[in-house]
């Protein structure tokens, strides 16, 4: 049994727990995921992530 998950999803869900739990932690999940997003796109986006 092969178990494949992509990170982008992983991330979501994980951000999402933390929201139903901490609803204050919005702000930092939301200011984290802009600068990832930001600095991968800076650099190129050339991550192979497995």
């Amino acid at each position: 049994m092969n178990l494949n998950l992509s990170i982008g999803p992983l991330i979501a869900l994980i951000a999402g727990i933390l929201i139903l739990i901490m609803p204050r932690m919005l702000n930092y999940i939301v200011a984290i995921y802009l600068i990832i997003i930001g600095l991968v796109g800076l650099l190129g986006g050339s991550f192979n992530l497995r």
